[in-house]
């Protein structure tokens, strides 16, 4: 494989789609997504087995794949044995994947959670974008609304963009950008003889800053017609949207890959993503810019 294609590459479009296969109960409803959005994206079908290859598993995979529409012909198949994050990350380098698929729990006990599940881990180290689908089913999904991350950061352009791709894609009509707006430490800032009007000024100007960095963001996407809503949501980053798209029964959260590797410490003063991979909303697409 050519190694320099995946040097600035772009989010999108997503050429090579791969999944974990599992064998677990939710293998077949993951496979029937899988192929839903290979269909959709024109993208080539990867399917990734980490484990022994077995007449018994060819067999069961060979059934899943005939329940699920799909031919031989119509993806390739992968089986490694090796440790499964490191095994999956390597082989999604190796072979130039845009969009990586994984079942995902909504919410993992507390040890699990910190120890880090297969998952959430390939979450937080992906160089490729990876879709969480926490209730996927045997019948294709039917995705109505995106609630898609707005923050100020040089990632989120293309997440937006991102998410406006495959909304086209899927027959999405509409799709909320939420920026956080954090103003619980605003009064440790403030002088001590500060006035309460001076203190809801002050919060009135960083509202306005906030809904001034989305237009200026908006003005460089192409949302034809979408239905592109604006939303200012207050509370910690991560956890906000996060709520926001859960009580909104948003079918998809759409949110920047980390900025970095975050280590156990990161995890247990969770911020970002962690709120979102703590207690996932929604499914869930992690867009990597390799920017």
């Amino acid at each position: 494989m050519d190694l320099s294609k995946l040097k600035k590459r772009p989010s999108y479009p997503f050429e090579t789609i791969a999944v974990a296969v599992s064998f677990s109960s939710r293998c077949q409803s993951i496979i029937v997504q899988a192929k839903k959005f290979s269909d959709a994206c024109g993208a080539s079908l990867l399917l990734l087995h980490i484990g022994d290859k077995t007449q018994e598993k060819e067999q069961a995979l060979d059934e899943i794949l005939d329940k699920s529409g799909i031919n031989s012909s119509q993806c390739r198949l992968i089986w490694m044995e090796g440790e499964p994050v490191e095994t999956i990350l390597k082989l999604c380098k190796l072979n130039i994947v845009d969009l990586l698929i994984l079942g995902a729990l909504e919410k993992e006990n507390l040890l699990k959670f910190y120890i880090g599940s297969i998952a959430r881990n390939i979450s937080r180290k992906a160089k490729c974008s990876v879709l969480l689908l926490t209730n996927p089913t045997s019948t294709p999904l039917k995705f109505k609304k995106f609630v898609v991350n707005g923050v100020s950061n040089p990632k989120t352009i293309h997440t937006i963009n991102t998410s406006f791709y495959l909304a086209k894609l899927l027959n999405v009509k509409e799709i909320t950008i939420v920026n956080e707006l954090d103003t619980s430490g605003l009064a440790m800032t403030m002088a001590a003889d500060s006035t309460a009007p001076e203190t809801k000024e002050i919060k009135k100007n960083l509202i306005d800053d906030s809904e001034e960095m989305l237009k200026t963001l908006m003005e460089n996407c192409d949302f034809s017609n979408i239905n592109v809503n604006n939303k200012i949501v207050k509370g910690k980053q991560g956890y906000a949207i996060s709520k926001y798209a859960k009580d909104k029964k948003a079918d998809l959260l759409v949110v920047n890959s980390p900025d970095t590797n975050l280590n156990l410490f990161d995890r247990i003063f969770a911020h970002d993503i962690e709120y979102v991979l703590a207690d996932l909303p929604c499914n869930v697409l992690i867009v990597h810019s390799r920017v």
